[in-house]
C-alpha cells in the first residue's frame, strides 16, 4: 500500500477523533438548516475513523475510497456555509475559507487516483 493511503488514513482518523472530542467546534461550522447537528458531527467523526481504519485494511479498498469521495462531497455545504456566514467562518480570512473549499476538489482528486 502506498504511503499516501496511510497518510489519508491518518488524516481521516485524526479528523474523526477531533469530531468526537470537540463536537462544539464542528457544530459551529455546520449550516443551521441541518437537523440533529450534534448527532451529525458524531456520526461523521465515527464514519471518518471507520473509513480511515478500513482504508488501512485494504479489504474493501474500492468501496472505502468511494465512501471517502462521497463524504468529501457531503462536506461541501459546510465549506460554503463557512464562506458566507462570518460566525461559521471562525474569523478566518475569506481567502483561507475559499482555499479550503477548493481543497475539497484536490482531496477528491487525490482519493480518486487510487480507484
Amino acid at each position: 500500500m502506498s504511503w499516501h493511503l496511510y497518510l489519508l488514513s491518518f488524516i481521516l482518523i485524526i479528523a474523526g477523533i477531533f469530531h468526537l472530542i470537540k463536537p462544539k467546534a464542528f457544530m459551529r461550522i455546520m449550516p443551521l438548516y441541518l437537523p440533529y447537528r450534534k448527532t451529525l458531527v458524531y456520526l461523521s467523526g465515527l464514519l471518518e475513523i471507520t473509513l480511515g481504519i478500513l482504508l488501512i485494511t485494504m479489504e474493501f479498498k474500492i468501496y472505502v475510497l468511494w465512501c471517502i469521495i462521497l463524504l468529501l462531497i457531503l462536506f461541501f455545504p459546510v465549506h460554503v456555509h463557512m464562506i458566507i456566514n462570518k460566525k461559521a467562518g471562525l474569523n478566518l480570512p475569506k481567502s483561507v475559507l475559499i482555499f479550503r473549499f477548493f481543497l475539497q476538489f484536490i482531496l477528491i482528486y487525490w482519493v480518486y487516483q487510487y480507484l
